[in-house]
């Protein structure tokens, strides 16, 4: 088996694992609130745009093993800290909302909405595998600015509980993207 065969067998494993994470925790109610419980503390709000970096960087290098293995890992940090023992009203009430939206009624306009997570992977994955610095940098622009806009549209005055962290992973990942560019395209 040749390296491109491996890079789509271990990268269709990860998506099999992602769409496994995202099926279980939205069927099995249990899993669903021990999550939530420990995605509760914020610093898997701070670290989860963080995982951009490496997605952005295995699809500049072009494997696709290494962009799914990043999306994993972006899902499954809601749950990599322990339960925080004290928690914000704004963060309680943001993620009560969250939580309601998952498991409310989904018609139509919800299933299109949803449908922008995995284009905005895709318009970023094809940004950097073309390499272009312009478009990527747009696209995290609008996969955040959208995050933002769409938590304080819908959840009010405790969507505002994500902007600190979404600000700051914005910054630090357009930062690291712009340096990450310039390195790699001297080499």
């Amino acid at each position: 088996m040749n390296s491109r065969n491996k890079d789509i067998l271990v990268g269709g494993i990860f998506l099999t694992l992602t769409i496994t994470f995202i099926v279980i925790s939205m069927t099995y109610k249990p899993f669903f609130d021990w999550v939530f419980e420990r995605h509760h503390n914020q610093w898997s709000w701070y670290l989860r745009p963080l995982f951009l970096l490496p997605f952005c960087y295995f699809a500049y290098k072009k494997s696709f093993a290494g962009m799914m293995l990043s999306i994993f890992a972006l899902f499954t940090s809601m749950f990599w800290f322990p339960k925080p023992e004290i928690v914000s009203k704004n963060v309680i009430d943001f993620l009560e909302f969250e939580k309601e939206y998952l498991h409310g009624e989904w018609n139509l306009s919800k299933i299109l909405l949803s449908f922008t997570i995995p284009i905005s992977f895709i318009a970023l994955g094809l940004a950097f595998w073309k390499r272009s610095l312009i478009m990527s940098i747009a696209v995290v622009l609008l996969m955040a600015t959208g995050k933002m806009v769409w938590s304080i549209q819908n959840a009010g005055e405790s969507g505002k509980s994500i902007l600190i962290p979404a600000i700051l992973g914005l910054l630090i990942c357009c930062g690291l993207i712009f340096y990450g560019f310039k390195r790699l395209e001297k080499k």
